[in-house]
């Protein structure tokens, strides 16, 4: 189960569950759509991987013998910030960004 985690690691932007702007790499480092696009183009900077937007998870229990949706499964409340400098990212994206993701 994703922990949809609550903030863009870079730029440290809300990105509640229902967030449509919301990007997670295979490992759920998660930036919002303005960052990967526009800072990370497209690489993770932790793995190097490529984004895909994150799932939104139902806020209502559909199959309540199954205990899914937020009211069951929250939201990871831990907000989470990159280690890396403004210039280890641009040193990093800069050497892989031409390589589509998967050829990484």
């Amino acid at each position: 189960m994703l922990a949809l985690r609550p903030n863009c690691e870079l730029c440290d932007k809300d990105l509640p569950p229902a967030a449509e702007d919301a990007r997670i790499c295979s490992y759920e480092c998660t930036y919002c759509a303005h960052c990967v696009e526009s800072v990370l183009h497209n690489v993770c900077p932790t793995c190097g991987g490529g984004f895909s937007p994150r799932p939104i998870r139902p806020q209502t229990a559909f199959r309540p013998d199954l205990k899914l949706g937020l009211g069951h499964q929250p939201a990871d409340q831990t907000r989470r910030h990159t280690k890396f400098t403004k210039e280890d990212i641009e040193a990093h994206v800069a050497r892989i960004r031409d390589i589509p993701p998967n050829k990484r």
